[in-house]
């Protein structure tokens, strides 16, 4: 069993897993702001490795990309990042990143490096399953998880292919479109997630507009997980105060999933 699908082997425990852009603000405050999830109660952080054209992101992981790009953000550097932090916290850390990255980096060698680096998984919204399977046979050699996204939108045929090939969890994005926080989760999600669960037998993970707590206690009545990303960007805007209230929303949120 990997890490990632160790944190679900808990019974009745709702993931809690949440998204940083890697330099955004800054270096420092990545390195400062990891372990302070870890400790309040995420179990999986998820890197994100900034691109230049976010095509899944709102205007705000889109800003922070920007801006960490600016800073002299790159591949290698979210590698170099990532293995200090994996020898800061126990949790598992997943990169996420589009696929062109990696293409630049080279397939083989980015991936070995995620090993070394203590990485766990990788999240690739862009790569469809359809045109995963190299990437699938070179992420296996290297003991990763590949973790695919579902949209509303997703056909059954779809749906089964990512039943089939996703591991560790299946991301499911609540609604069509961007990341970003926003005032309503859709109306259909329970339905949309019974209709994956039907033919998966992996854990359920809602991201995508999860911003506020009475959000994450719906998610968590049919998901295993909530995944929380824009609204602790936006949270970690001001560099020299995010501690507390960093601390404070997750520590919160873990008192939901717990209920």
């Amino acid at each position: 069993m990997s890490g990632i699908a160790s944190v679900f082997s808990q019974p009745s425990h709702k993931a809690l897993i949440a998204y940083v852009t890697v330099g955004y603000p800054s270096i420092s405050a990545t390195m400062k702001v990891v372990p302070l999830l870890a400790s309040s109660g995420c179990d999986i952080v998820e890197l994100g490795i900034p691109f230049s054209d976010p095509l899944a992101d709102g205007a705000t992981i889109q800003k922070a990309s920007f801006s960490a790009i600016e800073n002299g953000v790159t591949p290698q550097l979210c590698l170099e990042v990532a293995e200090q932090l994996s020898q800061k916290v126990s949790i598992p850390l997943v990169f996420m990143t589009y696929f062109n990255p990696i293409l630049s980096y080279g397939q083989d060698k980015f991936l070995k490096a995620c090993a070394s680096s203590g990485i766990s998984g990788l999240i690739i919204p862009d790569l469809p399953p359809e045109e995963g399977l190299e990437m699938e046979t070179i992420i296996q050699k290297q003991n990763l998880d590949l973790i695919y996204l579902l949209a509303p939108t997703s056909t059954q045929e779809r749906i089964r292919l990512v039943a089939e090939r996703s591991r560790g969890f299946i991301y499911l994005v609540s609604v069509t479109g961007v990341t970003g926080a926003r005032q309503e989760l859709p109306a259909d999600l329970e339905a949309f997630l019974t209709r994956v669960r039907m033919v998966a037998h992996q854990s359920l993970c809602v991201g995508f507009g999860v911003s506020t707590i009475d959000q994450a206690r719906r998610v968590a009545q049919t998901a295993d997980g909530v995944i929380v990303g824009s609204r602790l960007i936006q949270l970690m805007e001001d560099e020299d105060n995010f501690v507390s209230t960093v601390s404070s929303f997750i520590k919160e949120l873990r008192q939901v999933l717990d209920e």
